[in-house]
């Protein structure tokens, strides 16, 4: 799985061969037959034991946490670039962006097990803080594309334009989070009620 993982990030799904996975592996084809039937299977392999956990800890830390609802989505935030964004995780994101056309079954099983669920994540925290009151009613489900948008972006730029052309404007990532997350608590944040709104700050 950990070359798989390696290949699929390298050359992408279609031209990753099975023989390849295999050498690099130090295995026979053989072997990897006897564990995977197609390299569909070893995909979804690789996305269940290397992204999937991922989601599962973070949403065990959730539900455990005491924490405020805006710092448990500054915490998502910056979990999602340390353990996925940051990581050669991403390059996967790259890959089924790219090849979704060409294998739509691939997409709709990373939809499914990734996307999905980490967009549910977010938003029982979204709606936590609402419900709390520490947050003002937003449109939850527009606001999670809104803000993944910028960091799914981000980490497949860096798998695909970046290494090949320098940035023309070079923001390194924390100030990239840091404005992130700025701009996300400012539109969650509950505005003045009309009895407080006239007076003096």
């Amino acid at each position: 799985l950990d070359a798989a993982l390696e290949l699929f990030v390298e050359k992408g799904f279609a031209a990753t061969r099975l023989d390849d996975v295999a050498a690099r592996a130090g295995v026979s084809k053989g072997t990897l037959y006897l564990y995977y039937a197609s390299k569909e299977d070893l995909f979804k392999a690789v996305v269940r034991q290397n992204i999937v956990p991922l989601i599962e800890a973070f949403e065990r830390d959730v539900a455990e946490s005491r924490a405020s609802s805006g710092e448990l989505l500054g915490g998502f935030f910056r979990q999602w670039w340390t353990c996925f964004g940051a990581t050669r995780l991403a390059g996967i994101a790259k890959l089924v962006v790219g090849e979704a056309g060409n294998f739509p079954e691939l997409a709709r099983f990373f939809q499914q097990e990734v996307v999905l669920r980490n967009a549910m994540l977010l938003r029982s925290i979204v709606e936590r803080g609402i419900r709390q009151r520490e947050f003002r009613p937003v449109d939850v489900d527009a606001s999670i594309h809104l803000w993944m948008s910028p960091m799914v972006m981000r980490a497949i730029w860096a798998h695909s334009i970046l290494p090949c052309c320098p940035p023309a404007l070079d923001v390194p990532v924390q100030r990239f989070l840091d404005t992130h997350l700025d701009y996300v608590l400012g539109a969650l944040a509950p505005r003045p009620g009309p009895a407080s709104a006239g007076r003096a700050p």
